[in-house]
């Protein structure tokens, strides 16, 4: 399966999320969505109702949130295509990625730099989708600490067949490495967010992606 580009949009206004959607509408058809509940996370971003996107688009939603539970009606009522809440909440998540998938929605969740996947294995085992994240909660950039690919390995250990993602770091310069380490899906920050010329920064991660190693 070829690794698949993800860029995030990471907003605390209507207006910053419409520019967003501006920026990446022309070659963008995966898109990463960030929300949070300055709790779980320490900044506050877009409410559920004030998401949107174009129609055809493929839409993850990122919730870094305290309580999924409270959550999860009005984030399924969206239509996502992925919504993963993080194994470290204090709720049991079981029954809310369950919710998700009964909805017909794929059900992720996401690992912080210290969780250690066989510590929240019965997570892993309901998902669809595990992400492994390297960034800083509810902000762009974070760092891809490359150590944390060894985590791909005991995901997979779990659940052989899972979509592994990665958000936190992702640049034209990692993102080779990263998808050669098996990552399935690289949520892509600052890189192309802060890019003067976004379609160009995609593009070149693409190239990245897709070349071929050297033995």
């Amino acid at each position: 399966m070829a690794t698949a580009i993800a860029p995030c949009i990471t907003v605390e206004t209507t207006d910053q999320y419409k520019q967003s959607m501006e920026r990446i509408h022309t070659f963008a058809n995966r898109v990463h969505i960030d929300i949070s509940d300055g709790d779980f996370a320490p900044t506050f971003l877009l409410e559920p109702s004030q998401l949107w996107w174009p129609q055809g688009w493929h839409a993850d939603i990122h919730a870094m949130v305290a309580r999924p539970s409270e959550y999860v009606d009005q984030l399924t009522a969206l239509k996502a295509d992925l919504i993963t809440f993080h194994a470290e909440v204090e709720e049991d998540l079981l029954p809310v990625l369950q919710k998700i998938k009964s909805a017909g929605i794929k059900a992720g969740v996401a690992l912080q730099r210290p969780t250690v996947p066989l510590s929240v294995a019965p997570y892993i085992q309901a998902a669809d989708h595990v992400m492994i994240f390297s960034g800083d909660l509810g902000h762009y950039g974070g760092t891809a600490s490359l150590m944390q690919l060894e985590k791909v390995r005991l995901i997979r250990a779990i659940k052989s067949d899972v979509e592994i993602g990665w958000d936190g770091g992702v640049s034209v310069e990692n993102a080779f490495g990263l998808a050669q380490g098996g990552v399935d899906v690289l949520n892509v920050g600052g890189a192309i967010a802060n890019s003067q010329d976004p379609a160009a920064t995609y593009n070149t991660m693409l190239a990245e992606i897709n070349k071929h190693g050297v033995i």
